[in-house]
């Protein structure tokens, strides 16, 4: 053995005992979970490899921090421990072959559940009542917060089973679910406070307040996921022989249980399961980062046993980061089609969501300030899936003594013209008409794949175009030659006609794409396909006021202003006639008519009805869905209402848009029973006494 690996070996050790406090004791990490994870990692191995190094107090063989001392400390009766992870569908199966090993060729059923983003707590009731919340802490002890778990609404104070054992040790997570977690930097942000960090951080600091009235104004959510102690009056317990078993128990004594549990036979189908929550972890009001899995049967569990940190019967599936810490190298500013001027970070790349990130987005001038990040300082870099990648903030910790605030420029990087905040807006603009920042910007968007989608028109074409003074403007693409693009750098003959035959091709395009690739401002592609299937041409739309317009559904006052007024503008309608003359597509003159004939073909069951769908449908895509409800006179918005008369949940149906049903008394329903509703109008027969309830209600 070298010294080199004994020396790492206690580098490491230091290292995840400082992270463990800041995390545990301090909820002030000064590094991700996805960082401190790969140290753990690296221990480990180096542990496994030289198995002479391994002591006691070792972080590989602890569970959590230390104890806070701001709380009375109070000790598990049974401890609480801490999981092994796995990183990938490979370690998964080996942590399933060790268990059937384990229990000599037995069967085992795994019981998956999702593993929330929160803090550990044990809730402890006696003869019914609640007596007393405890953090995990180091495994062995943990913190007294009951007065502030005692404002968490899903946490009862007596429980409901009509004879509740005489003792009572509940297990969960605290968590602050994603819409509590924005609410709380609304009002910080409003109070001019700096904006909390993320949720789990959140909750954490929530449940160390000094004043049980700053917790409760935090919303607080629980979910419980197993039993500690439990003991009847004779000290006998419950018949309980599996995992599943347990959480029916814990759910009828009043306590939330997670909706999503499910049970497995194979390790296969538990590898799909986590796939299938790693792709659709966002869909919820919550956030989690994994799925732990755990064998169903108890009896196998004490055949099974514990390390001396965790169980070996459980193990938790973690998915890959979305959060990771790097250096912020710089603060630069784009100016983009409207003249934003969005502020970004240049990073030290890092691996993060599943691809390298270098650059991040900083949102506008406010948002640098209030989150007060500088060059040179350890970032968090957040990057959710194909959400742009985010600067969440800095680590204070880590800040470098000689670090000052940066600042936002004040003239356009692009030009030099001064940058403007109008009144009342977070964006910093420039305003300046020949700005070649805008202008190429303008362009991009405009051959981009939601507007007219030109093929082989990217940024860098469009630079090449402006530098050589054949683009002024989107229009001035219809003019381009094959032969003034072979004079370009780089641009042989057989792509200059690929070019100019995708912009020929591009004329073609419906008049909603075209409305978007003007790049109005307000006007998105839903609302330009509004405007269209009412007027049906541009001219049309043109000739109308801002009181017509904003009739439209799915328009209203402020897109109806802007459009009103760009349209207005002399310099807009000359550039809208070098489109006329280039034959773009204005709309067809026609369509009202054949709009009416379908429309009095077709039965308007839906008349007046607000129809949301969520989820995939077997035989609908989402365009044909929409239109399947708009044709029959229903409304087809995203999101749930109290005016919403059905959700229809499909195949991975958003738990979010569910919730809200739920909440609303909104009517659920599937695939089949929405194929009837076209049909006929009517909801199934078991809404039936709703619907007469709804309608005595007035």
């Amino acid at each position: 053995m070298s010294v080199e690996v004994e020396t790492r070996i206690n580098e490491l050790r230091t290292a995840i005992a400082h992270h463990n406090e800041r995390y545990h004791t301090l909820d002030d990490p000064e590094i991700s979970d996805a960082d401190y994870d790969d140290l753990v990692r690296e221990l480990r191995t180096l542990e496994d490899e030289h198995p002479d190094l391994v002591t006691p107090d070792s972080p590989t063989q602890q569970v959590g921090g230390a104890i806070n001392a701001t709380f009375a400390e109070v000790v598990h009766e049974v401890p609480m421990m801490s999981l092994d992870n796995a990183m990938d569908a490979e370690e998964l199966g080996a942590w399933a072959d060790r268990v059937v090993r384990g229990l000599d060729g037995g069967t085992p059923t795994f019981v998956c559940e999702l593993k929330f983003d929160g803090l550990a707590m044990s809730l402890r009731y006696e003869q019914g009542r609640f007596v007393r919340a405890a953090t995990r802490g180091d495994g062995r002890s943990g913190e007294d917060v009951t007065a502030n778990v005692a404002t968490i609404a899903d946490v009862p104070h007596e429980l409901t089973s009509p004879q509740p054992p005489e003792l009572v040790e509940v297990r969960g997570e605290v968590y602050m679910s994603t819409s509590a977690f924005e609410r709380l930097n609304e009002r910080a942000t409003a109070a001019g406070e700096k904006p909390f960090v993320n949720p789990r951080n959140s909750a954490a600091g929530s449940l160390r307040q000094k004043d049980a009235a700053k917790t409760a104004e935090r919303e607080l959510s629980f979910f419980s996921y197993q039993l500690g102690q439990i003991s009847a009056a004779d000290g006998t317990k419950p018949s309980l022989d599996s995992h599943q078993a347990e959480l029916d128990f814990v759910a009828s004594l009043g306590f939330p249980v997670n909706e999503h549990v499910r049970a497995f036979s194979s390790i296969d189908e538990v590898a799909a399961h986590c796939l299938h929550w790693q792709e659709h972890r966002h869909d919820l009001d919550y956030e989690i980062d994994g799925v732990v899995i755990k064998v169903d049967d108890l009896a196998q569990r004490d055949v099974l046993g514990f390390t001396s940190r965790a169980p070996r019967w459980a193990i938790a599936y973690k998915f890959p980061p979305e959060e990771r810490t790097t250096t912020l190298l710089d603060i630069q500013v784009s100016v983009g089609r409207t003249g934003r001027a969005t502020p970004f970070a240049v990073l030290d790349p890092v691996f993060v969501g599943g691809s390298t990130v270098g650059m991040a987005t900083l949102h506008n001038r406010e948002q640098v300030g209030v989150k007060d990040v500088r060059p040179g300082d350890t970032v968090i870099v957040r990057k959710a899936g194909d959400v742009i990648p985010e600067v969440v903030g800095p680590v204070l910790a880590a800040r470098p003594a000689d670090s000052v605030p940066w600042e936002f420029p004040q003239d356009c990087p692009a030009c030099g013209t001064p940058l403007v905040q109008p009144e009342g807006e977070a964006d910093t603009r420039c305003f300046a008409p020949d700005c070649p920042a805008t202008r190429n910007q303008r362009i991009a968007y405009f051959a981009s794949r939601g507007a007219m989608d030109i093929e082989g028109l990217g940024e860098q074409m469009v630079d090449k175009l402006a530098e050589a003074g054949l683009v002024k403007d989107s229009a001035d693409l219809y003019l381009l030659t094959v032969e003034q693009l072979v004079e370009l750098d780089r641009v042989g003959t057989t792509s200059a006609q690929n070019l100019v035959d995708e912009i020929q091709k591009s004329t073609e395009r419906p008049l909603p794409k075209f409305l978007t690739a003007l790049g109005v401002r307000h006007l998105g592609p839903s609302a330009s396909a509004a405007l269209t299937d009412a007027f049906h041409t541009l001219d049309e739309i043109t000739a109308k006021s801002v009181e017509e317009l904003a009739a439209v559904d799915g328009v209203g006052g402020v897109i109806a202003t802007t459009v009103a007024e760009w349209f207005a503008q002399e310099s807009n309608q000359a550039y809208i006639e070098k489109f006329r003359a280039a034959g773009v597509n204005f709309g067809d003159p026609d369509a009202a008519a054949r709009a009416e004939a379908e429309r009095a073909a077709t039965p308007q069951t839906l008349d007046g009805k607000t129809v949301v769908v969520t989820g995939t449908l077997a035989g609908f895509n989402r365009e044909q869905t929409a239109e399947a409800i708009t044709s029959r006179g229903g409304k087809s918005p995203g999101s749930v209402s109290k005016k919403t008369f059905a959700l229809v949940a499909g195949e991975s149906a958003g738990a979010s848009k569910l919730t809200k049903a739920e909440s609303l008394g909104v009517p659920v329903i599937d695939e089949a029973e929405f194929v009837a509703l076209l049909d006929t109008g009517a909801l199934p027969e078991r809404f039936a006494v709703d619907d007469a309830a709804a309608v005595d209600d007035g």
